[in-house]
């Protein structure tokens, strides 16, 4: 584990800072119209940076007590592999905290589940569910470590221009290295989603 973290800090010193200044600019001033989503640790904002790049940019609420450790946890989970979202760069001081990950132009799967307007035939409702499930495999048995989630769901899961499947939102996830056990003494998840096994069977 300690190995790991070496590692993820050198890989954070080679993400792009980017300025705040830079980032009022490419969100306009972090206005409503290009908010893409919005919880309780953070809101996601579109952005063009100066280079032309869009980007979705995920700003820290400070007024959480979780923020530090929220930012801390997602920027320890840069992990690279097909599934899981990317990060590009981070802008973070006294006062603000963002990360500025890789932009889904097809939004969520919540909105292509539940959205009138949008449609999912069972064939790409299969090729989603394989995508996140890989990812699953891979953060539960392909490293040297585990990562559990603790906050999948469909608001979770976004949609490049293929509509690929990657996993965002690691703001309550949990590492476990070589020869920790994976207890989980309280539940922790955000409204809107409980874990599989938390509801009580109750026979007929």
């Amino acid at each position: 584990m300690e190995k790991y973290l070496k590692n993820q800090s050198q890989r954070m010193c080679s993400w792009r800072r980017i300025s705040y200044q830079e980032l009022r600019k490419a969100t306009n001033a972090f206005s409503e119209t290009n908010i893409l989503g919005s919880g309780s640790f953070c809101s996601v904002y579109e952005g063009t940076l100066y280079d032309g790049l869009t980007v979705a940019v995920k700003v820290f609420n400070f007024q959480s007590e979780r923020v530090t450790k929220s930012f801390d946890i997602e920027s320890e989970i840069t992990i690279r592999y097909r599934n899981l979202i990317r990060i590009i760069g981070c802008c973070s001081n006294t006062e603000f905290k963002a990360l500025i990950l890789e932009y889904m132009p097809n939004g969520s799967l919540e909105k292509w589940l539940y959205c009138h307007n949008y449609f999912l035939d069972m064939l790409k409702r299969l090729d989603i569910a394989i995508d996140v499930a890989l990812a699953l495999e891979y953060l539960h048995h392909g490293l040297t470590f585990t990562v559990l989630d603790c906050d999948l769901k469909p608001t979770n899961v976004l949609l490049d221009k293929d509509m690929v499947g990657d996993i965002d939102d690691f703001g309550i996830a949990k590492l476990f290295g070589q020869g920790e056990s994976i207890v989980q003494t309280k539940t922790l998840e955000t409204i809107g989603y409980i874990a599989p096994g938390d509801v009580p069977y109750r026979d007929s």
